[in-house]
């Protein structure tokens, strides 16, 4: 039959036209003119003018014909809620129809309308319906109780709805048993107080029971609710287990997960280590299997499955093969293939697995390309065996010369040197001859942090260094602060070659730049350095804990809440629930203030704690610093003050006053009995005084730099 003629017209004011079709006597020409209604409606048109032409023509007994004006009345009963009332006693009569399609057909309208005057024509029939004799009938009307709650909870408990709800729960039927479920779980989301369903040793095996006849749709319901359920001891689970374990091999994916999420839900309860690797060795088939479905399939697919081997890393151990990415895989199912491998790798597999990785090193795509440098990297880092294979692969990309992989492979390297210290430094010739190669503000920051790090043992440190300071002022913030930090670490390890350079860069990074972070640790580096340079040792050049591979894990906290809604949004985006979806049932424990509220909130006030010591003038014991006195005030301006010339490094003495803050905060004392140095030369103000809590009595003078060689005056006499 050809429909398209419904949707194409040259005739003027159609409308018109169709509102005569509608009226005529003739029995076809009604026929045409609702699906021409319908045709309209559904490409977007407005045809609510016609509501009561088409109104007149649900007393029919072509089911075709009374399906699409119902269609109708379901789409356009808000636009007219003063005609929908004429409908209703064409509802009560269809729905003591003998024809069953027909009953099912009234009440499901019925209860898609939401008019509230319709509302209470509604309990009369859904009651009838809901002891239907037909089990269509019977599973319409259990959908239809959640619809009536939604638009009159108070109604509903009235009638007395949910208890018959919770019978059909028992029926015979078992898609009368999953609708049963579904609308009594949806009525628990909606509830604000208590539950009306839960899972007992009563109803679970009538639930296991309609589980092996339902469609695939009500088998998803029934297992999602019977993740809550406790079973009484360790033979009930098991039992349940067992009786789920043929999902595992359904068609549908949906069907499988759930199935999934149940059984790990059960396995909590279970304390038989061999039944519970028995299990988890069945469910490894099934899981692997899943990726045989098209891509958007594939990424839930393996999305969950992450979540699985994080809990159970060994239940894919014989599947590694199968997480492999193909040629024609899209970028983001090869990403999350990736994370899988390196969740699946060991000692025993490594080598296989880093075979694979090099060739995902040759692709053309530039961003896989990345993340497989990066997959090395973590695998290296998480296996101490195959570290040395990941630094022999990395060499050989680095030997290609092309600029990202070189890039890439930079940082992955650091990391590497961060997992395991002065086992690989043989390497780091061969990434500083690749400096042209270096423009992107990660590689630069990992070459620096490298050579900072290794400075002791690279011939021309100080000249990459102050190569890289050359385009201070253009570099990222990342970048400045690596140059700032590698410059320290090469002037305590070679102070001769290093001291100018740490001067200058000491001197950009406290005065000429606007990054907050990079000019306080700049400030930092000369507090520390001018103090006392061994301990500026202990702290710049201690021993840094080894790095982990925890990318991409859930907390485990986290972890046992996803695992209960496998297949579900929450475990693609592996995050609760509440955190991306708004409702009653997610935000009823939560304290949501009005926008009075808000604005009468004073958001520049400090906390109580602090206005209370600010009152007090108890700063001291807000920073749990034992101070006895306050501070007296600063009197420094702020543009002189960050204007006045430093005094350099090699010219600072060793200071002779009392402990300063900065002294307290590192650990450190100076000589307090010894009497203070006496200079004529007028004192230059500090801009860092105020930062680190000292004033300026506190601070003595300095003695400047004299020409002669005497070292007396050097603090780094003992380095030089």
């Amino acid at each position: 039959m050809h429909r398209h003629r419904f949707f194409s017209t040259n005739k003027r004011g159609e409308n018109f036209e169709l509102k005569a079709d509608l009226n005529s006597e003739y029995r076809h020409v009604r026929s045409d003119a609702v699906k021409k209604v319908i045709a309209n409606m559904t490409v977007g048109k407005d045809v609510s003018g016609l509501f009561p032409d088409v109104l007149k023509n649900m007393q029919t007994e072509n089911i075709e014909l009374k399906k699409l004006v119902y269609l109708y009345l379901m789409n356009y009963s808000k636009t007219q809620p003063e005609l929908v009332i004429l409908a209703v006693n064409t509802f009560v009569k269809d729905s003591d129809d003998p024809n069953p399609l027909i009953r099912a057909l009234a009440i499901r309208t019925m209860g898609c309308i939401r008019v509230d005057k319709i509302i209470d024509y509604l309990t009369e029939p859904l009651r009838k319906c809901l002891k239907d004799e037909n089990p269509y009938v019977r599973k319409t009307a259990a959908t239809c109780v959640a619809k009536l709650y939604e638009m009159n909870p108070d109604l509903t408990i009235e009638q007395e709805f949910i208890p018959m709800l919770q019978e059909m729960v028992s029926d015979v039927n078992p898609m009368v048993v999953a609708n049963a479920v579904v609308a009594l779980l949806d009525i628990n989301e909606m509830m604000a107080d208590g539950k009306v369903f839960k899972v007992t040793h009563n109803n679970v095996n009538n639930l296991l029971h309609a589980l092996n006849e339902c469609t695939e749709w009500g088998q998803v319901v029934i297992l999602t609710a019977l993740t809550d359920y406790r079973p009484l001891g360790d033979k009930e689970a098991e039992g349940i287990i067992e009786r789920v374990m043929p999902r595992l091999q359904h068609a549908n994916g949906a069907v499988v997960l759930a199935a999934v999420k149940v059984i790990l839900a059960l396995l909590r309860y279970e304390n038989e280590t061999d039944f519970r690797n028995n299990i988890l060795r069945k469910m490894a088939p099934p899981l692997a299997t899943l990726l045989a479905n098209p891509p958007e399939f594939q990424f839930i697919a393996l999305r969950n499955i992450q979540l699985v081997l994080q809990k159970y890393p060994a239940i894919l151990d014989r599947e590694m093969r199968v997480f492999f990415c193909k040629y024609n895989d899209p970028l983001y199912v090869k990403l999350e293939k990736l994370q899988i491998l390196i969740d699946l790798a060991n000692p025993l597999n490594v080598d296989q697995l880093l075979s694979e990785l090099k060739e995902y090193a040759n692709e053309v795509d530039v961003e896989f390309v990345r993340q497989t440098i990066h997959a090395i990297g973590r695998v290296a880092i998480k296996i101490e065996e195959g570290a040395e294979a990941c630094v022999h692969i990395l060499m050989s990309l680095i030997e290609t010369g092309v600029s990202y992989v070189v890039q890439e492979a930079m940082v992955v390297i650091m990391n590497i040197f961060r997992k395991y210290p002065n086992q690989y430094e043989a390497v780091i010739p061969h990434l500083c001859s690749n400096l042209d190669a270096v423009d992107e503000p990660p590689a630069k920051a990992a070459l620096i942090w490298m050579i900072g790090e290794y400075g002791h043992r690279i011939d021309n440190a100080t000249e990459l260094i102050d190569l890289f300071f050359e385009t201070f002022s253009d570099e990222s913030s990342q970048v400045q602060l690596q140059i700032l930090t590698a410059t320290v670490k090469l002037f305590l390890k070679k102070p001769q070659e290093t001291q100018d350079l740490v001067q200058q860069v000491l001197q950009v990074a406290t005065t000429g730049c606007d990054n907050a972070d990079l000019r306080d640790r700049g400030y930092v580096y000369w507090r520390l350095l001018s103090t006392d340079p061994e301990a500026a040792k202990g702290v710049i050049l201690s021993e840094k804990p080894p790095i982990q591979d925890d990318e991409q894990q859930v907390p485990p906290s986290l972890l046992e809440t996803l695992l209960l809604q496998i297949g579900s949004l929450s475990s693609v985006y592996k995050k609760p629930a509440e955190t991306f979806i708004a409702g009653e049932r997610y935000g009823a424990n939560r304290v949501q203030q009005t926008p009075s509220e808000l604005e009468e909130e004073d958001v520049t006030a400090p906390p109580p704690k602090i206005q209370a010591a600010l009152k007090n003038n108890d700063i001291g014991n807000l920073l749990d610093l034992d101070w006895d006195e306050p501070a007296s005030p600063s009197i420094h301006t702020p543009t002189s003050a960050f204007n006045s010339p430093r005094v350099p490094i090699a010219a600072i003495s060793q200071q002779t006053a009392s402990t300063s803050g900065l002294d307290d905060l590192l650990g450190l004392s100076a000589p307090s009995n010894t009497p203070p140095t006496v200079t004529t030369q007028p004192v230059q103000s500090d801009p860092m005084d105020d930062f680190f809590g000292i004033s300026s009595s506190d601070v003595q003078p300095v003695i400047p730099a004299q020409p002669s060689t005497s070292k007396t005056n050097d603090p780094f006499a003992d380095l030089l």
